[in-house]
């Protein structure tokens, strides 16, 4: 059987265009394949289109059932290795308000475990309507040129998908493990009772089974420092925030791993017991209520 590189191939072309190749030429389909190495349909698709990253071991599992020589199962094993050292493409997200939650939401939805790093406000997943109003309605101006971007309207829509996006919570097969800065609770970015309604909202999500909420304290040392908030959905994707917006790396499992590290790093920072914290924001937010003595 001859195992050379198709005459059409690409040397650049990704490794799943070329297992596809591969899996025609021996007149197999997705399902046929998926069986032959216990994998999903959707996941041969997947990997093959480019939706999701190729691992190596995936790659030299199917190379061999589909019976190519020692070879060529290598250089293909090789070009996964290869594109997994690269560092993968980091995409803008809209900087519309509502078209940027809304793409974040879509994104999130398959998604069954979530890990989140946030030193600067309150987790989006964790906002109250009013806290989330006020953040929101804070990147109304673009940086570029001062002009106004979203109407009052679009921060109305863009806090209520944002709302949406945290019904999520509620769903038992899902995981959030949230950490972040004590930080976050001494910026003001609403008055006083909107605040309080935030940590009540955060001692509310923290006794769900299925979240876990931790802080880092004040006076703790950092392990890796705390230069941005980010989102890891699974093993597959990361958000990262910017000041104009948000960017998302879509595969790349060195990209991956690095934030992993980074959220683990942190997580031996951060304390689970947060209600001492959340209680002292509270008495310095109840001091700051109009007519407090």
């Amino acid at each position: 059987m001859n195992d050379l590189p198709l005459p059409d191939e690409d040397a650049d072309e990704p490794v799943g265009a070329v297992l596809a190749r591969w899996r025609k030429r021996r007149k197999l389909s997705g399902h046929a394949l998926g069986e032959l190495v216990n994998m999903s349909q959707a996941k041969i698709s997947r990997l093959e289109t480019g939706a999701s990253p190729a691992d190596p071991q995936d790659v030299r599992l199917i190379a061999e059932a589909l019976d190519l020589s020692p070879d060529e199962v290598d250089r293909l094993v090789g070009l996964a290795e290869r594109s997994d050292e690269v560092g993968t493409d980091w995409q803008p997200m809209a900087p519309n308000l509502s078209s940027q939650q809304n793409f974040v939401r879509r994104l999130e939805a398959p998604i069954r475990e979530m890990r989140i790093f946030q030193p600067a406000v309150v987790v989006g997943l964790l906002q109250t309507s009013e806290y989330a109003r006020a953040i929101l309605s804070a990147f109304r101006t673009e940086l570029d040129d001062d002009k106004i971007a979203d109407s009052a309207l679009a921060v109305s829509e863009a806090v209520a998908v944002r709302i949406q996006r945290s019904q999520a919570l509620d769903d038992p097969n899902r995981r959030f493990d949230i950490i972040m800065s004590e930080t976050v609770l001494a910026h003001q970015v609403c008055g006083p009772t909107d605040m309080l309604g935030q940590i009540n909202r955060l001692r509310e999500v923290a006794q769900q089974p299925n979240v876990t909420i931790r802080l880092v304290p004040e006076n703790a040392l950092w392990p890796f420092p705390p230069l941005h908030g980010f989102e890891l959905m699974d093993d597959r994707y990361v958000i990262v925030d910017l000041m104009n917006g948000s960017m998302n790396s879509r595969g790349g499992r060195r990209i991956v791993r690095q934030y992993q590290r980074v959220f683990r790093a942190i997580e031996s920072a951060a304390v689970s017991e947060i209600g001492p914290i959340l209680d002292k924001y509270q008495k310095r937010y109840i001091r700051l209520l109009p007519g407090a003595a």
